[in-house]
C-alpha cells in the first residue's frame, strides 16, 4: 500500500508531465497484461510518454524523488511484467509510434518502440522486405515489447528471434542518461554485448526510445502445408522427424485437439473434424517447393491427413488458424499462457507429460508450440473471477517448468519471467547466476525503481 509520501512523490512526477492522468479508467487499463494476472491495487498513475526527451524528464524526476515507474508498450505480455500497482507510476510508451526511417540498400528500420510489429513488416514489404521476428499477436503487440522479452514468433525457426533482428537501441537509463547500444553494421565486437542484454531484460535496465532493426528479403516463394494427425504425440514425432530430416522450415507450428474446436467455435472453420491435432508448416526460399516434398515424405507415416496450400488465400487462412489460438481461448474465460521450452527431440515427452498433469490437477490444458525449436505453449483457462496465482492453476504451471526442467528445458521461452514465473527462477538459474544478475541490475537501477518486483 502507497505511503502519503509516496503518492506525494507520485503525484510531483504525474503533475510534470502534460501528458499524465490519474482518471481511474486508465489506471485500471495500464494495470496489467493479457497475463490474466490482476494485481492487488492500481497504480498511481500514467505518464504518456510522446517522445525520448520525456522518458528523459519522466525517469530523472522518478529518480530523484524515488518514484517506481512500470515500462509499458501495448500491454499485449503474457508473464505480469508490465502489470502496476499502488504506489507505482506507469510509463506508457505506445504513443512512441513513429517509423522513423527505412532504408531499404542497407535493410534496416529505425523506429520508436510503440510501433506495432504488422505495422514495421507492411512498412518493409514496400520495399520487397520483412521483419522476421512475428509473434502471434504481431498486429496488436509493440517492438518495445518484443525488444523487452526477446520474443519470438512462427518465423523465428528459421530467421532467429528478436534479439538477431536489433542493431541498436537508445535507451533511456533509470537516473535519465541515454545509452547508446550495438551499431548499424551486422558484425561488431567493440566492448562488452550490451544490446544483447537489453534485449530481454524486461524493462529491468533501460527503457527504449528507439531502435534499429534487421529487415530481411522477403522470400521468393513459400510453400505451405497443414497437416493432422490422431493425437497431439503423433504430431510431435512428425515434428522431430522434420528435425532430423534436416530441414528447415521457416514456420513448424503445432496446435492440439481442443485448441482446434475452441479455433473453430471462434472463427467458423472445421480443424477439428479433420484431426486430433494440426501441424502447420512452410519452407520458402528457391527451393520452397523442393523442400516441401522432402517435409511431406518425413511426416507421412505420423499422419492421417496432409493437405497442400493451392494459393496464398489458403496459406493465409491457414496461418490466421494458428494466430487466432490464443484469442480463440480467451472467450472461453481467463487465460494463463505458459511459456516452457524443450529439445526438440522430447517434443512427444512433453506432450505426454502435460497430459498426466492435466489428469492429476484437473486443469485442463490447451496446447500450440513453436515445434521446430521446442517452445510449448500450454494454455490454462479458468472462469474470470477465478485466480491463476494459487491453487490447481498455479499447481498446473509450476508442474509444467517441473516437467521442462526434467526433460533438459526451461522456464520461458519467449514470454519472460515478469511476475509469474520468479517462484522458480533460481531453481534454473543457481544461486551464482542469480547473484550476478541482481548486482547486473544494480549497476543500472542502484536505487530499484524500475519495474520493480519482476524477471531478476
Amino acid at each position: 500500500m502507497s505511503t502519503t509520501k509516496d503518492l506525494t512523490a507520485s503525484a510531483i512526477l504525474l503533475n510534470a508531465s502534460a501528458h499524465a492522468s490519474t482518471a481511474r479508467e486508465e489506471r485500471v487499463r495500464v494495470s496489467t497484461d493479457r497475463s490474466g494476472y490482476l494485481p492487488p491495487s492500481l497504480p498511481d498513475g500514467v505518464v504518456y510518454a510522446m517522445s525520448a526527451d520525456e522518458v528523459v524528464n519522466t525517469m530523472k524526476l522518478a529518480t530523484a524523488h524515488n518514484v517506481p515507474v512500470v515500462p509499458r508498450g501495448a500491454g499485449t505480455g503474457l508473464a505480469a511484467g508490465a502489470s502496476a500497482q499502488a504506489g507505482e507510476v506507469v510509463l506508457d510508451l505506445s504513443r512512441m509510434n513513429r517509423i522513423l526511417h527505412i532504408d531499404p540498400v542497407e535493410q534496416l528500420a529505425v523506429v520508436e518502440p510503440g510501433v506495432l510489429n504488422a505495422e514495421v513488416n507492411a512498412a518493409a514489404a514496400a520495399h520487397g522486405l520483412f521483419y522476421a521476428p512475428d509473434p502471434a499477436s504481431t498486429a496488436i503487440c509493440s517492438i518495445g515489447g518484443n525488444i523487452a522479452t526477446n520474443a519470438g514468433g512462427m518465423w523465428c525457426a528459421k530467421y532467429g528471434v528478436t534479439r538477431e533482428s536489433v542493431l541498436s537501441l537508445r535507451v533511456v537509463l533509470p537516473d535519465g542518461r541515454i545509452l547508446v547500444t550495438g551499431r548499424n553494421t551486422i558484425k561488431g565486437v567493440t566492448g562488452y554485448d550490451l544490446n544483447a542484454l537489453m534485449i530481454g531484460s524486461e524493462g529491468t535496465l533501460g527503457i527504449v526510445v528507439e531502435a534499429t532493426l534487421r529487415l530481411r528479403p522477403a522470400p521468393i516463394q513459400t510453400a505451405t502445408v497443414a497437416a493432422y494427425f490422431a493425437n497431439v504425440e503423433a504430431a510431435a514425432m512428425a515434428a522431430s522427424a522434420i528435425i532430423a530430416a534436416r530441414i528447415q522450415p521457416s514456420v513448424l507450428e503445432l496446435m492440439d485437439g481442443p485448441t482446434l474446436e475452441a479455433v473453430d467455435a471462434a472463427q467458423g472453420t472445421n480443424h477439428r473434424a479433420k484431426g486430433g491435432a494440426f501441424l502447420l508448416a512452410q519452407t520458402d526460399g528457391y527451393g520452397a517447393f523442393l523442400e516441401q516434398d522432402v517435409l511431406i515424405r518425413a511426416i507421412e507415416p505420423f499422419a492421417t491427413h496432409i493437405e497442400k496450400a493451392a494459393d496464398t488465400a489458403t496459406a493465409d487462412a491457414l496461418v490466421a488458424a494458428r494466430r487466432q489460438a490464443i484469442p480463440s481461448l480467451e472467450r472461453l474465460g481467463r487465460v494463463s499462457i505458459c511459456d516452457i521450452g524443450v529439445p526438440r527431440n522430447r517434443l512427444a515427452d512433453v506432450f505426454a507429460g502435460l497430459a498426466e498433469i492435466s489428469t492429476n490437477t484437473g486443469v485442463k490444458i490447451f496446447n500450440v508450440a513453436h515445434a521446430a525449436d521446442g517452445n510449448l505453449h500450454p494454455m490454462i483457462v479458468v472462469d474470470p473471477e477465478e485466480t491463476i496465482t494459487e491453487g490447481p492453476a498455479k499447481e498446473a504451471l509450476a508442474e509444467m517448468f517441473y516437467l521442462a526442467k526434467r526433460l533438459g528445458g526451461t522456464l520461458t521461452g519467449e514470454h519472460g519471467v515478469g511476475l509469474l514465473k520468479r517462484d522458480w527462477l533460481q531453481e534454473e538459474l543457481g544461486d551464482v547466476s542469480l547473484e550476478i544478475q541482481h548486482a547486473i541490475r544494480s549497476v543500472f537501477d542502484p536505487k530499484g525503481i524500475l519495474n520493480p518486483g519482476k524477471a531478476i
